[in-house]
């Protein structure tokens, strides 16, 4: 079946991109690590010796990235419905975050340890419709906030992928009333044309 012109310029976008030719040249799952990578330089969010739980986390570019911050004295725990290429000392869950079994699984691994800080880099799969993918993408990004608030410890922090339009401002306002002090970050590996934006809240109230 032949490609549509949209999925070729997506194509020819994709591998033309400077981010993805380091990826590949760096070994790293993705190019989402380059911005990862950007923001820690900027916010000092890893340490070594924390805990670190990345919702969403297939193919696990940012487990992988976060794993090496904290070392062997942290712990990583990656999260997804998706299966998952291993990682060699990331702890990998699959299954819906939402769910009791993997909410079993992930204290089993944390155990008595607080868990310091939350990733989220979900995306729903896009359909091409925006008022439909903002919806999945609000949805999503919800979701993830509500397992910062109940998992999170005090004073953690929380880094998630936001795209903006319908629903962001109200989401903006429940980040604030959750961390004591929210930032906004568009990393240069993001696309410029892109509307999504990382919100870092800082300090779980």
């Amino acid at each position: 079946m032949a490609k549509s012109k949209s999925s070729q310029n997506w194509l020819k976008e994709h591998f033309d991109d400077v981010y993805v030719k380091k990826a590949h040249q760096k070994g790293y799952r993705s190019r989402a690590t380059f911005k990862l990578d950007e923001i820690n330089q900027k916010d000092k969010l890893l340490r070594p010796g924390m805990v670190v739980v990345d919702l969403g986390a297939a193919p696990g570019g940012w487990s992988d990235y976060a794993l090496h911050q904290v070392g062997e004295s942290g712990t990583v725990v990656a999260l997804d419905i998706l299966p998952m290429t291993p990682l060699t000392g990331v702890h990998f869950i699959e299954g819906d975050f939402r769910e009791q079994t993997v909410l079993d699984a992930l204290e089993e691994v944390v155990a008595d340890q607080s868990i310091d800080l939350v990733l989220s880099d979900m995306a729903p799969n896009l359909s091409g419709v925006d008022a439909i993918d903002q919806a999945g993408s609000m949805y999503l990004v919800e979701l993830a906030l509500d397992f910062a608030q109940q998992h999170l410890s005090k004073n953690g922090d929380f880094l998630v992928k936001v795209f903006q339009g319908e629903g962001f401002e109200a989401y903006l306002k429940a980040m604030r009333e959750t961390f004591k002090k929210v930032v906004s970050r568009k990393p240069d590996a993001s696309r410029a044309r892109s509307r999504e934006i990382y919100l870092l809240g800082r300090g779980k109230r």
